[in-house]
């Protein structure tokens, strides 16, 4: 796999994913996520889940007032469908077995999403650093979340830690 650009490739997870360890990645691999349509119900259910009802995501009337013109989705909520849609592009599901984990999350919202807005994910390996004793490496991905008219609606960047042929 070493040397591919993956693009567009989904499924699944675990879908034809072999296990990828750090010296597999190359900066430049990308991927994009199947879709998923937020709806009424994931903002609701978000807002009780976390206790925010601030009415910009609640209240149908108030947000007709602001700039947006209607009820958008929480900001976290947004978030959390992108790490979700994340895990379904072979490159997360290969990583599934030697990733020890997140170091660290940058994230940067750019444009609201409503009600109706079909988000997938576009994830590509941007930076490689293995770490000083060798037995894993740091990846940074790109992972923005574009709305259906291909528009960006979140930037991140994710730090992952992950195991090296030698650590395993």
């Amino acid at each position: 796999m070493k040397g591919d650009t993956l693009t567009d490739r989904v499924g699944p997870p675990g879908l034809d994913a072999p296990t990828l360890f750090f010296e597999d990645l190359v900066v430049g691999m990308q991927y994009l996520s199947p879709g998923r349509t937020i709806t009424e119900a994931d903002i609701v259910g978000f807002a009780g889940l976390s206790g925010d009802y601030n009415r910009l995501h609640i209240d149908q009337t108030f947000a007709e007032t602001t700039v947006h013109g209607g009820r958008i989705a929480h900001g976290l909520l947004v978030l959390s469908i992108l790490s979700g849609l994340s895990t379904r592009v072979t490159l997360m599901s290969a990583l599934g077995d030697t990733m020890v984990g997140l170091a660290g999350l940058n994230c940067r919202w750019i444009r609201p999403t409503f009600i109706g807005d079909t988000l997938h994910v576009k994830l590509t390996v941007t930076e490689l650093k293995p770490t000083s004793k060798g037995d894993k490496g740091v990846v940074v991905l790109n992972r923005n979340a574009l709305n259906q008219h291909g528009k960006v609606v979140l930037e991140s960047t994710w730090t992952l830690l992950v195991s090296t042929r030698c650590g395993e």
